[in-house]
């Protein structure tokens, strides 16, 4: 029977999972038991607990608590220039970027470190930048129920750079327009020019 999304296979243990490095260390030609490689597994595998901690959090509960006391503002909240740290599922390569996250609230909004917060969540897994850009705006919406959500990220792939094709200083762009940054051609316009992209091609008619 194929797995179902929900059926993850169990966790493997700490010591598993410093075999696993282990293994690949030998792999690659060197010698797990030499002294400079000896403590490597121990620390690669801490370092999987920060890159990947996002499994462990809920991203709609991060947005859970928000504010209604607002003194009737209705424009646009952004925040712009969200550095991310990210890991692509093809290679396990770095993703190193920034994220743009927009959103027109109707009766309520969050505290602005949460957007930092829902970025990084997304970020901390094994990710395609389509995905991440789908996930953070989805979230958004569905949490908050704003008139709209805007979503731009802006990444460097490692396994492109520094592998495969070699192209270093290429960047790829992604983005998600909902509710009224969709519809509305002047204020996905004013959503873009805030993020210096204005007149970016194919952006200002996502």
């Amino acid at each position: 029977m194929a797995r179902t999304r929900s059926d993850k296979p169990a966790r493997p243990t700490r010591e598993a999972a410093e075999g696993a490095v282990r293994t690949l260390i030998a792999w690659a030609g060197d010698d797990p038991s030499r002294e400079g490689l000896i403590d490597t597994p121990a620390r690669v595998v801490r370092a999987y607990e920060e890159y990947f901690a996002g499994y462990l959090d809920d991203p709609a509960q991060v947005l859970a608590r928000t504010f209604s006391e607002v003194d009737g503002y209705d424009e646009m909240i952004v925040m712009t220039d969200i550095r991310f740290e990210s890991h692509c599922e093809h290679h396990m390569a770095p993703i190193i970027g920034k994220a743009h996250v927009a959103y027109l609230p109707t009766h309520r909004v969050v505290g602005i470190s949460k957007l930092a917060r829902l970025v990084d969540i997304y970020a901390k897994r094994l990710q395609i930048q389509e995905r991440m850009t789908v996930q953070i705006a989805d979230t958004l919406n569905d949490v908050l129920q704003p008139q709209g959500v805007a979503v731009v990220i802006e990444g460097s792939h490692q396994c492109m750079t520094t592998r495969g094709v070699h192209k270093p200083g290429a960047a790829m762009v992604t983005s998600r327009m909902l509710g009224v940054f969709r519809s509305d051609v002047s204020t996905r316009r004013e959503f873009l020019a805030m993020i210096g992209r204005t007149g970016a091609g194919p952006l200002s008619n996502t």
